[in-house]
């Protein structure tokens, strides 16, 4: 059992207990729950790689000893390579999915909204194989925004195959009760029905891949707000913000879908569309653009507007983390499984990180957990000041 003074903290070695061993037992030299637990705890306090993660070790070794079995000491760099590179992403993920829970760190909101759940990708940009005539690697993630959590990941060689790796990401995840909203790539009819057929709502952006609709949704949208939604029902919320020396105001509108949309009987669920128009100045000059979404929500400005907002925290909030944090846009691994569990470990300390009390930033957290077991440990329970 991990201890920090007299109080228990969670034993993550239980957590692997169930978790396939993916080495040859011949030769097998280190348990695998050591193995994941020291690469957690290494890559919490700024390890980068295998390499980083055996030093780490190394000079932890006294303390890891008083936690672990380690019956053959700590294991070298290669060991790390090795398992990351034949673990089983998938069944790892579950794994922190069940010590997620163990912590009271779940993705429900607890003022009772609706939980947001915002799916996106990102390219690791120099994770590309040449030799082997692979692109970058694209990970799909799905991020609770309320909770600063993510919830699953999917990893696919090309940005394209996006269409293909959402629906096996919402297998992984919890949709009941849960607004769900994917940028124009995931606007499909079978991903709208596996988000409400999971219980779950959808707002999904709407761009030209969507043809006959898109010029539907457009022309209704356009023609009410140029009378201002005059004989209309519009529920609309309005945001103004200014920063950086920079006025910028959101007008969101949210009207139920009409019957005549092209192909709106195909479309489960769908119970309105909305626009979202940004008014903003650039330079000098006063520029404006709208967003075009179709939604399984009813009538609610403020929630609709929530929702679209809240998707953005995708990007400028985990994406920009794992790129400012952990670096991750300069990560050179190549081997496809090994990068994919790097890319979880970074996803998953980072909503272990995200949970600390501290109104540190996340990289001097970071460095704090290099610096101090005992905060590393305040960051493996969820607890601390």
């Amino acid at each position: 059992m991990l201890t920090i003074g007299n109080q228990d903290a969670v034993d993550l070695l239980r957590f692997f207990d169930e978790l396939p061993d993916p080495r040859s037992k011949v030769n097998r030299l280190h348990r695998l729950g050591d193995v994941i637990v020291i690469a957690i705890c290494a890559v919490i306090a700024m390890a980068d790689g295998p390499t980083a993660i055996a030093h780490w070790a190394k000079l932890n070794e006294r303390w890891l000893r008083r936690h672990l079995k380690l019956p053959n000491g700590i294991p070298g760099k290669d060991t790390f390579r090795r398992v990351l590179s034949l673990l089983n992403p998938a069944a790892f993920q579950q794994c922190f999915g069940e010590w997620l829970s163990s912590l009271n760190v779940s993705a429900d909101d607890e003022s009772g909204n609706a939980t947001h759940i915002a799916i996106d990708g990102k390219t690791l940009r120099r994770s590309h194989d040449k030799k082997n005539g692979l692109g970058p690697l694209h990970i799909v993630s799905a991020w609770a925004s309320d909770r600063g959590i993510t919830l699953g990941q999917v990893a696919t060689d090309e940005k394209s195959n996006e269409i293909t790796a959402i629906p096996q990401l919402l297998d992984m995840i919890d949709l009941e009760g849960a607004v769900v909203t994917i940028d124009a790539a995931g606007c499909q009819k079978n991903i709208a029905a596996q988000i409400v057929q999971g219980k779950g709502n959808y707002v999904l952006a709407l761009k030209g891949n969507q043809g006959k609709l898109y010029d539907d949704v457009r022309f209704v949208l356009d023609s009410h707000m140029q009378d201002d939604f005059a004989g209309c029902p519009v529920s609309r919320h309005i945001e103004v913000e200014q920063g950086h020396g920079r006025l910028e105001a959101r007008t969101y509108y949210q009207i139920t879908a009409p019957t005549y949309l092209h192909g709106r009987s195909q479309w489960e669920g769908l119970k309105t569309i909305g626009a979202a128009v940004r008014v903003y100045e650039e330079n000098g000059v006063k520029k404006s653009d709208t967003r075009y979404y179709v939604s399984s929500l009813r009538r609610n400005g403020k929630q609709f507007a929530d929702a679209v907002r809240n998707h953005w925290a995708i990007e400028n909030t985990l994406h920009w983390s794992l790129d400012m944090t952990y670096r991750e846009d300069e990560s050179r691994v190549r081997n496809r499984t090994f990068a994919d569990n790097l890319s979880w470990l970074r996803r998953m300390t980072l909503s272990l990180i995200k949970q600390h009390p501290g109104k540190q930033s996340n990289i001097m957290k970071r460095r704090m957990a290099g610096w101090s077991v005992d905060f590393l440990m305040q960051i493996l329970t969820g607890k601390g000041t």
